[in-house]
């Protein structure tokens, strides 16, 4: 027989189950989509990607998406890709662009969970309490996350989520975070480890950020519902810290650029003046992000004031609409076919409504009863002729074949025997003589004034001097074809031709 379990046994087991064990598991779980990509990295069928380390390229991805969202916006696809892909194209030197695009995007693709209905990952973790005992929960989160702006595009945003598994700094006090993020900076600068104060300062610039997300979400939340938010004492205060952390950030921050521009002037080596400059240019950025929280700070107030109003007099609240997959289906599918019945009959009667009958009085249902049924004829009726455009008629002779009759007719100089312009035009094509023959004919009597009106300088011409032409495939006179020049000076005299071709 089994033993129960003694009080002794329960106070030990919840030693082991405390809200600190909860954070760190849920913190261990946004790890998971990460690790996750090296799994499923050798399944790609579009290129062998055992090479890369997908978890670096991850980090990359958060990073840049940190760094170039700012309080109203965030980073754009194409931006992010073409800032991580140098770091990618790093890793496999010998493949081609491509490839790193595509591996750059399909990591971006599965931090954001493209695929998913929610866009978003799902872990279980476990917890104990003494009433209840030992429970699984799960906690739902994202990484990065795609937002429509004002004008449709579409940009993104990393969660809180995603921001603490990038600096590190999961459950802990983002002003405590701070001031010892710019401590160990200044120390750093002080004593020379530049790659250090790097990546010390990069932890300063995260964190500020992560104080802009809250304060973006409360007034996110405001604008949404004014009895959301503690705008009482919870949000005043927050303002109140928030200016305060602004100002001492800001003292201290100026401070350690300063330390940074001198060890900058200082420097001798290339590289050592290039770190310094990068840390210039990520304390500069801090303090840029320091002067708009500064202004959001002060805005804030009055977005309570103007939401209030407008809310106060928008009408009655409008009752969000129910998602039918999440809301519904999903948990429809996960019952049994007798408990499904009843939530499916419940949602059926309130989503179809009131049928209406086909008769309203007895009066109707009775005529509608004794009426005849209307006899059907058996054909539907004449069908009226259709009219049909006639077909075009195919061209005779192709666009090649002009061109080239064009070149063989181009005849500025020497003129030039019918039957030698035939047998050229038959070695190139067996039907362009015809087209020859045609544009010879034509020219026996040619419209001089329809030339003139068409502004041309020259006319083609066929001569008949008696000559019998011997060919093939025609008969008759071997005319002597040749192109004669327009001139616009008329007289009086006859038209003539004189030596140089010309018609006057």
């Amino acid at each position: 027989m089994s033993e129960r379990v003694s009080p002794n046994d329960v106070a030990n087991i919840e030693a082991f189950f405390d809200e600190g064990l909860e954070r760190r598991l849920k913190s261990l779980a946004c790890t998971g989509p990460i690790h996750d990509l090296d799994v499923r990295k050798g399944h790609l069928d579009f290129a062998d990607a055992t090479v890369y380390a997908m978890s670096e390229i991850a980090f990359q991805i958060i990073d840049q998406v940190t760094i170039k969202m700012d309080f109203d916006h965030g980073a754009d696809h194409d931006d992010v890709i073409a800032e991580v892909m140098p770091f990618v194209a790093a890793q496999a030197p010998g493949r081609d662009r491509d490839e790193h695009e595509r591996i750059t995007r399909w990591v971006l693709e599965n931090l954001i969970n493209v695929g998913t209905v929610d866009r978003g990952f799902r872990a279980f973790y476990g917890v104990y309490s003494p009433d209840v005992g030992y429970q699984r929960r799960a906690f739902d989160f994202k990484l990065l996350v795609e937002l429509s702006a004002p004008d449709g595009e579409i940009y993104l945003r990393a969660s809180d989520e995603a921001i603490n598994v990038l600096i590190g700094a999961l459950d802990l006090d983002v002003e405590s975070a701070q001031i010892a993020a710019e401590i160990k900076l200044e120390n750093l600068i002080r004593r020379g480890k530049l790659s250090d104060a790097q990546a010390a300062a990069q932890q300063a610039r995260y964190a500020t950020v992560r104080y802009a997300e809250k304060l973006r979400r409360m007034l996110e939340a405001t604008r949404r519902d004014v009895r959301s938010v503690d705008w009482e004492r919870q949000m005043p205060e927050l303002i109140d810290e928030a200016l305060t952390h602004v100002l001492g950030r800001y003292r201290a921050e100026t401070s350690i650029l300063d330390n940074i521009r001198e060890a900058r002037d200082e420097a001798v080596e290339p590289s050592r003046k290039l770190k310094a400059a990068t840390l210039v240019t990520i304390v500069e950025e801090c303090l840029d992000r320091h002067t708009q929280l500064q202004a959001r700070l002060l805005e804030a107030r009055e977005v309570f004031r103007s939401e209030q109003d407008r809310q106060q007099f928008s009408g009655r609240p409008k009752v969000a609409a129910i998602d039918l997959f999440g809301q519904v289906l999903t948990p429809v599918l996960e019952l049994t076919l007798s408990e499904a019945t009843e939530p499916t009959d419940a949602f059926f009667r309130a989503g179809v409504g009131l049928r209406r009958p086909s008769a309203l009085r007895l009066r109707s249902l009775v005529q509608a009863l004794i009426s005849p049924v209307a006899e059907r004829s058996e054909f539907a009726g004449e069908l009226p002729e259709p009219y049909l455009m006639p077909l075009p008629g195919p061209d005779v002779f192709t666009d090649e074949q002009w061109t080239q009759a064009d070149a063989l007719l181009d005849l500025h100089e020497v003129p030039r025997r019918l039957s030698g312009l035939l047998e050229e035009a038959r070695e190139s094509d067996p039907d362009l003589p015809t087209l020859v023959m045609l544009r010879v004919l034509h020219a026996v009597s040619p419209g001089i004034g329809q030339s003139l009106r068409k502004q041309d300088d020259r006319v083609l011409m066929a001569v008949d001097d008696g000559q019998e032409l011997w060919d093939l495939q025609f008969g008759g006179t071997d005319l002597l074809v040749g192109q004669a020049r327009l001139s616009r000076d008329f007289t009086d005299a006859p038209a003539t031709n004189n030596e140089e071709g010309e018609i006057a």
